[in-house]
């Protein structure tokens, strides 16, 4: 098996690293230590910080002028149009270099959808926004009681008129703190069977009786949300698809790119940093090298697991590279992704002794400004997140493995 890229990839490959070099902010950019800037597109978009707006409106044109706000979409809808492997080899660079994306959830799920499902007029109001940079949506799914089983969920749409009057709650709700508008699949119909009574809403983040309440984390950290819909009124013309067919709107998914080679990327890096950090002066005097001794094979652990993520990586992309759509080989890889950094923030966390207790990372005694500290407890969802790795396993055993459900 070669790995190696191509004189048409490495060309493309290159590209893409000039082009960050050259046009990602220094705001986006990655700290001297080599770990990944704390800012980003989205929130940077709603500071009250001139440097912060610039530099997410900055990154946000160029990535418009270079076509790479939606790489993966097709050329008629204002994408680039990139191959599954050009989109492998963008979003590899684009990690290693620590820059993120513009669009968010717009550009990954609403997009496509909209391509699929929308009228003509959804179409002309929403992608072009999306791909100037000039919105970010989130996405109104999962509620208290609708996580796994997501076709239970209980939020209500009553149709009145020319409107649906929404009632109801969500939960995680990444980025709605930030976004303009959302996403949101509602119930229109309790007595269809569970799958089939709910349909698609277009929200507007401004309508009155739509509001967003922040879930703050055990790292301390807000990224999700509660999102609350109290009398919320949508104008039919926000519906996406036939009503009471929302979930099937839902499920369309045109990105199939799911090599997972960002994690890959990212868990390679903090390895890589890690052994770096433990080698350095700095490192020297805040590790105790005796307990870092007596993990050094567990460390060794992470690093060749980081190289069977990257396998499995180049496995999803090779069969995408070839027209295959994987199946239970991407379950296989998030699995495997989502276990490893819970393995590999334990085994840093360890490597540090008490000192990984300090959780302030300006505090000078903290290892690597606490990097690791906040993954350790940050990483207790990365099993759940995205579908759990009960659901993974069933995948991998009943489409994988062929065998029965139990």
């Amino acid at each position: 098996m070669d790995w190696n890229d191509t004189p048409e990839q490495a060309t493309f490959r290159q590209e893409v690293r000039s082009f960050i070099e050259g046009k990602l902010p220094p705001r986006y950019q990655r700290r001297p230590d080599g770990s990944a800037s704390p800012y980003n597109w989205q929130s940077d978009r709603k500071k009250d910080e001139p440097e912060a707006q610039q530099a997410a409106a900055d990154w946000a044109a160029a990535l418009k002028e270079k076509g790479w706000v939606a790489p993966q979409w097709p050329k008629e809808y204002g994408g680039a149009g990139l191959t599954p492997m050009e989109q492998f080899i963008y979003n590899m660079e684009m990690t290693s270099a620590g820059a993120s994306g513009v669009g968010g959830s717009g550009v990954s799920m609403l997009g496509p959808m909209l391509m699929v499902h929308g009228t003509e007029e959804q179409k002309q109001q929403h992608i072009p926004k999306i791909l100037a940079g000039e919105v970010a949506w989130a996405q109104g799914y999962s509620e208290p009681g609708s996580g796994s089983d997501l076709a239970s969920l209980q939020t209500r749409a009553v149709r009145d008129g020319d409107e649906y009057v929404v009632n109801g709650q969500k939960i995680w709700t990444s980025g709605a703190h930030t976004a303009d508008w959302f996403f949101v699949l509602t119930r229109t119909d309790p007595d269809a069977p569970k799958h089939r009574g709910i349909s698609f809403l277009l929200m507007d983040g401004k309508t009155p009786g739509l509001s967003v309440r922040p879930l703050i984390n055990m790292g301390w950290e807000h990224g999700f949300n509660e999102t609350f819909f109290e009398d919320v009124r949508v104008p039919a013309g926000n519906r996406v698809g036939e009503e009471n067919r929302g979930w099937y709107v839902g499920m369309t998914l045109l990105d199939y790119e799911r090599s997972n080679i960002t994690g890959a990327v990212a868990n390679r890096r903090g390895i890589d940093r890690l052994i770096k950090y433990t080698k350095s002066d700095e490192g020297a005097k805040q590790t105790r090298m005796g307990e870092f001794n007596s993990i050094r094979l567990e460390v060794a652990d992470r690093y060749v697991e980081t190289e069977v993520l990257y396998n499995f990586s180049f496995r999803i992309i090779s069969m995408q590279h070839r027209g295959l759509i994987p199946n239970y080989e991407a379950s296989t890889s998030k699995l495997f992704n989502s276990e490893l950094v819970q393995r590999l923030s334990n085994t840093a966390y360890k490597s540090f002794g008490l000192h990984s207790n300090i959780w302030d990372e300006d505090d000078p005694r903290a290892p690597m400004g606490a990097e690791f500290t906040q993954r350790y407890v940050t990483s207790v969802s990365a099993t759940i997140a995205a579908g759990t790795s009960e659901i993974q396993r069933n995948i991998i055993a009943t489409r994988g493995l062929g065998l029965p459900r139990g």
